[in-house]
């Protein structure tokens, strides 16, 4: 099965020639997002999660809009949870970026 996240990133580099290629990439993504949507369930989302993490996937942000929190999961199997009082940060796939939780809901 054909897992696409919400939204991703796949670092330059990564593509032969640096060509970004149309339709489904053959490759992880680097940094794989999932917003939670009300119609989605726990259980699929830990499956989401757990199949990009073994597939190669460096760094999952599971946004929950309702809540206003991220978890982000790494391949380590550690987990950090954040809040609109936390700052969001690409660690070592997107080194220098950050960005206020906050800023995700407004």
């Amino acid at each position: 099965m054909l897992r696409k996240p919400d939204a991703s990133v796949v670092i330059r580099g990564r593509f032969p020639n640096d060509e970004v290629p149309r339709g489904d990439i053959g490759i992880p993504p680097d940094l794989a997002i999932e917003v939670i949507s009300p119609n989605d369930y726990y259980e699929e989302i830990e499956d989401k999660v757990s199949e990009y993490l073994g597939a190669g996937v460096r760094l999952v942000w599971v946004i929950t809009p309702s809540a206003k929190t991220v978890l982000v999961r790494r391949p380590n199997k550690t987990c950090t949870a954040l809040d609109v009082s936390d700052t969001l940060s690409g660690e070592d796939v997107l080194p220098g970026f950050t960005c206020p939780v906050a800023d995700l809901f407004t």
